[in-house]
């Protein structure tokens, strides 16, 4: 068996499912194993980040393939070069070593990174800011956050916790976060304070930030939640604009699939909100729901000392589709 046979187990952990995949050398996704981040037993979340690697281990020894090691991305605040997740309010961790846990149940090396850093670092090598040396990716979920990249670095913070920006506070007396803050990004442009201020307007109880988009033109509840969404949203992009000074902002997330519907908007608040300078232009991720796991397997890669084998990665391999670029 080649080292070209090798593959890398990667899992992109968030507030409503664990995502996993078996990824051979050239980035190309093999085998992938999704499992509900709560399910109705209430396994702790930890334990199903663990039956989601070793379903992706047994797939891999099935195949014949030696792993390298597991990458595994989360949401909170993640110090890489512990493996310890300091807290994550979505998924009940605090002072958690994550790293420690699965090394205990797994028989390969596992590195622990933070989702969107992770997913950030494969927009800039293969997706909306391919070649970018500063971007900020900004990730729409079930909560917010983002990955600030400056001359090619990610920026991780002096407590690992930059990019926190779903905590900015947008309006200073505003509505409260259950972080404790008042005013924060996360409580109005988010997927579920989309939904749920559509809700409070007399849109439907119950719905999604996609009932929202599919509702906007016919619905003026549906227009007002996307409009106060929208509006916070300029104002973090036009803070991280003057702050970071990115070549993009590039969106990602669940509310970035609406994609005109909230690019165009976006752009026009944002532009009026910079009086002296253009706004850097705005893209949605290419890589989609897929950036995570992609970063994932690159952060494996490169902790192996395998960085160049990532360098030859196509979006098309990374995606599992038919070749659409010429490797580099």
């Amino acid at each position: 068996m080649t080292e070209a046979h090798s593959a890398v187990l990667a899992v992109d952990v968030g507030g409503t499912t664990v995502k996993g995949a078996l990824v051979d050398l050239s980035g190309r996704p093999l085998h992938e194993v999704t499992a509900a981040t709560f399910p109705a037993a209430a396994t702790p979340v930890a334990d199903v980040v663990t039956a989601v690697l070793t379903e992706l281990a047994r797939l891999a020894d099935r195949s014949g393939r030696p792993v390298v090691g597991a990458g595994v991305v989360t949401p909170g605040i993640v110090d890489e070069s512990t493996g310890r997740v300091g807290f994550a309010a979505n998924l009940g961790w605090r002072d958690f070593d994550l790293r420690g846990h699965l090394e205990q149940r797994l028989a390969v090396p596992v590195v622990v990174g933070h989702d969107v850093r992770a997913a950030g670092a494969a927009e800039a090598l293969l997706g909306a800011a391919r070649g970018s040396r500063d971007l900020a990716f900004v990730a729409l979920g079930t909560g917010i956050a983002a990955a600030l990249v400056t001359s090619g670095a990610v920026v991780t913070g002096a407590g690992c916790a930059a990019g926190e920006i779903g905590h900015m506070p947008v309006y200073p007396d505003g509505r409260r976060c259950p972080c404790g803050q008042v005013g924060c990004l996360e409580v109005y442009a988010s997927g579920a304070a989309v939904a749920r201020r559509y809700a409070e307007l007399g849109g439907p109880a119950g719905g999604t930030a996609e009932d929202v988009v599919a509702a906007l033109g016919a619905d003026a509840a549906a227009e007002q939640a996307w409009d106060e969404a929208v509006r916070a949203l300029a104002l973090a992009s036009c803070t991280l604009t003057l702050a970071l000074d990115p070549a993009y902002i590039v969106l990602g997330g669940g509310l970035a699939r609406a994609g005109e519907r909230l690019l165009a908007p976006l752009r026009h608040q944002l532009a009026g909100l910079l009086a002296w300078r253009p706004p850097p232009p705005l893209a949605a991720s290419q890589l989609g729901q897929a950036a995570g796991r992609v970063g994932a397997a690159m952060l494996v890669l490169r902790s192996a000392g395998q960085g160049a084998v990532v360098e030859r990665w196509t979006a098309a391999d990374v995606l599992g589709l038919p070749d659409a670029e010429p490797r580099r």
